[in-house]
């Protein structure tokens, strides 16, 4: 089978993490990075033996060697740096959150559309099969109808301002950062955005979200309890509460191994299923399973989707006076 063939724009933490799990699938091959300098372009380039290396993002968009591209810049940057290569008519992944604001993630789906190029948000939970598994049982209906879902993403770190996840100039904070993961899961549960929205944060002295807590309302009066934090480490575990019996995801269900179902207070099945590297493959694969079959978009993280979260974030923090950089303008 011909390989997929990936660029990867920027070269911090997440983008090395991503690199050494394309490995894990045998049909992908990282042919170039791109950096805004030669040094750190070659640098990454070396440390991971790819032969492509660029100076500017606009050189690894026009790079003919290249099918898609993995988007690891800053939150701030993700609108602009996805656009770039989908005028470039390549395809994108996206790091999460797929934008600072939903009107920023419109412009990019508009502009997926308008290229004919495939685009999705690396929201890279869904992807697991101990997640499959999950929305297998839920629609077997074995814990019932879904009642509740609560769900935390926190972790405890010793930031300094100049730190991108609490840089509030780079769009940090716990909501993009972390409450993408728990808004982004109890969409998936209820299948789409809610209702109504509320929550509180946290603001402080960098001038972004330390820590928020959500309430989310869904058809027939289904909540959402939903926890982030950059500054509180918690148990990052998640359940799904139905009426007749729940699901638990342990620590760290944003990256799970591990479900377990319970039926009329019995534990019932337990699903395991071990994590190669990172857990960052799985996204790959269902991107290449996308591309092989001729999908602008996948299914399983639907751009709609992702704009609705986007739109639910904006709902949650618009009572915290949290302000981005790019939230006066839509793109660009």
């Amino acid at each position: 089978m011909k390989k997929i063939r990936w660029g990867i724009l920027s070269t911090g933490n997440i983008a090395g993490s991503f690199t050494e799990d394309i490995r894990h699938v045998p049909d992908a091959e990282v042919m170039a990075v791109g950096s805004r300098n030669q040094a750190s372009a070659d640098a990454f380039g070396q440390k991971y033996s790819i032969p492509n290396r660029h100076p500017s993002y606009e050189s690894l968009a026009n790079d003919s060697d290249v099918d898609v591209i993995y988007i690891a810049t800053p939150h701030v940057f993700h609108a602009e740096n996805s656009i770039l290569c989908m005028e470039a008519k390549k395809a994108v992944l996206c790091e999460k959150a797929f934008s600072i604001h939903a009107g920023e993630a419109k412009t990019m789906i508009q502009t997926a559309r308008k290229n004919n190029v495939f685009l999705m948000e690396a929201l890279v939970t869904r992807h697991f099969p101990v997640i499959h598994q999950v929305l297998d049982w839920i629609k077997d209906g074995l814990i019932g109808e879904v009642r509740v879902v609560q769900a935390d993403r926190c972790i405890r770190g010793d930031f300094s301002k100049e730190d991108r996840a609490l840089n509030s100039e780079l769009g940090g904070g716990s909501l993009l950062d972390l409450g993408i993961y728990v808004i982004g899961f109890s969409s998936m549960i209820f299948g789409g955005p809610p209702n109504k929205a509320t929550g509180f944060g946290f603001i402080g002295d960098y001038g972004s979200d330390e820590q928020g807590a959500s309430i989310l309302e869904y058809d027939n009066g289904a909540l959402a309890v939903l926890t982030f934090a950059l500054r509180t480490a918690t148990v990052n575990n998640a359940y799904i509460y139905g009426t007749e019996g729940y699901i638990k995801i342990p620590d760290l269900f944003a990256v799970p191994n591990k479900a377990t179902l319970h039926v009329d207070g019995q534990k019932i099945i337990d699903f395991e299923e071990p994590i190669l590297g990172n857990g960052l493959h799985y996204q790959v694969k269902e991107v290449h399973r996308c591309l092989r079959v001729g999908l602008l978009e996948s299914p399983r993280m639907r751009l709609e989707e992702s704009l609705q979260i986007m739109e639910t974030m904006d709902t949650i923090r618009a009572p915290w006076d949290l302000k981005y950089p790019n939230d006066s303008t839509h793109i660009l």
